[in-house]
């Protein structure tokens, strides 16, 4: 089915998108070599242009953003050590307890829908040298942050948490996925939302489109250690410049574009707000993520999923009453509004 058809309209996720017919010609051209011994062209070029992007030494291709972040985690602590995140970030989340297998760390959350203040994170820091107490040694930020609904993180509070972890001696990481859609939204450049951070990761296969991949980005000195670590993980690969070709296509071509997917979702935000029976704070509606709840009047989340899929529309169910719908290239303005009314129709049936 062509990823435009009327049916079906996907929305679980932006990672469900296709490779277009000219980034599948980009990949079947790539220039390719042997990236262990860092002589694919493809690979090397798309390192090259992410770390200018974001005004870094050095950048490092790895296959997900997982592994990406898996990466940061064993580059910036060693196990035992405690690592500062906001609720419900993605490394607690979503990476089926990465963090404390790999990098043997753990986790303490803070602050409230996706963001916390400077204030949050000198009160959370756990003092080095304690008897009982593990060290904070990272704070983590994710920009967007994927299961409060796609929220930016507000630059300046970013740059204040920076600086007082710098103070302290505690090191910092973006989970930058989506941090093309925080650079479109915000208009700001991507050097400048990355500048505070010591350790930088972007995904290329979510809103950018591409089939695969992500890139960490930081010091020459952490992306040669991260490289041994992507080694270890099983993420070395070989002629990655299939892939490679695919994120370089998305760099030229669908960055821009990202406003399309923002608006998209707010479209569809602010008809599913008109229902008395969905809790949707119109606030959050930023970038191309919505996360709402379903009041207690409305069918539940299993329930909403499964009457729209037989309607033609996929969305994902994140909580027993709470559901995600996310748009990306893959679906169109026409679609996205259509998908809004069968979502307002099947929430208030």
């Amino acid at each position: 089915m062509d990823a435009k058809s009327d049916f079906p309209i996907d929305l679980r996720s932006d990672t469900v998108t296709r490779p277009s017919a000219a980034m599948r010609a980009a990949i079947a051209a790539a220039a390719v070599g042997d990236d262990q011994y860092g002589e694919d062209p493809s690979v090397n070029r798309l390192q090259e242009r992410i770390a200018t992007l974001l005004g870094k030494e050095a950048a490092l291709f790895v296959p997900s953003g997982t592994m990406a972040n898996q990466i940061a985690l064993r580059v910036l602590t060693r196990p035992g050590d405690d690592v500062i995140v906001s609720r419900e970030s993605h490394a607690v989340w979503h990476e089926t307890g990465g963090g404390g297998a790999n990098a043997g760390v753990q986790f303490t959350e803070i602050g409230s829908r996706g963001v916390f203040t400077v204030a949050e994170l000198v009160s959370a820091i756990k003092p080095r040298g304690h008897v009982i107490y593990p060290p904070t040694t990272l704070v983590e930020i994710e920009n967007t942050h994927n299961r409060t609904g796609g929220v930016i993180f507000a630059q300046d509070e970013i740059e204040r948490i920076c600086a007082a972890a710098r103070e302290r001696e505690i090191t910092t990481f973006l989970d930058g996925a989506r941090l093309w859609n925080v650079a479109v939204a915000s208009r700001r450049s991507l050097s400048d939302l990355a500048a505070p951070f010591d350790l930088v990761s972007v995904a290329l296969s979510k809103g950018l489109g591409a089939p695969a991949g992500s890139v960490l980005a930081g010091s020459r000195e952490l992306l040669s250690r991260a490289t041994r670590h992507r080694r270890m993980l099983g993420g070395a690969m070989r002629q990655a410049g299939v892939l490679a070709a695919a994120g370089l296509y998305a760099l030229d071509h669908n960055i821009e574009r990202l406003a399309e997917d923002h608006a998209n979702a707010r479209c569809i935000a602010d008809r599913l707000a008109t229902s008395s029976r969905v809790e949707l704070d119109l606030s959050s509606a930023q970038t191309n993520i919505l996360v709402f709840r379903l009041g207690p009047t409305a069918p539940d989340a299993a329930t909403v999923v499964d009457r729209a899929r037989q309607r033609g529309v996929l969305i994902f169910a994140f909580g027993p009453r709470t559901v995600r719908a996310v748009t990306h290239l893959d679906v169109s303005a026409a679609q996205c509004a259509r998908a809004a009314e069968i979502l307002l129709e099947t929430v208030e049936r």
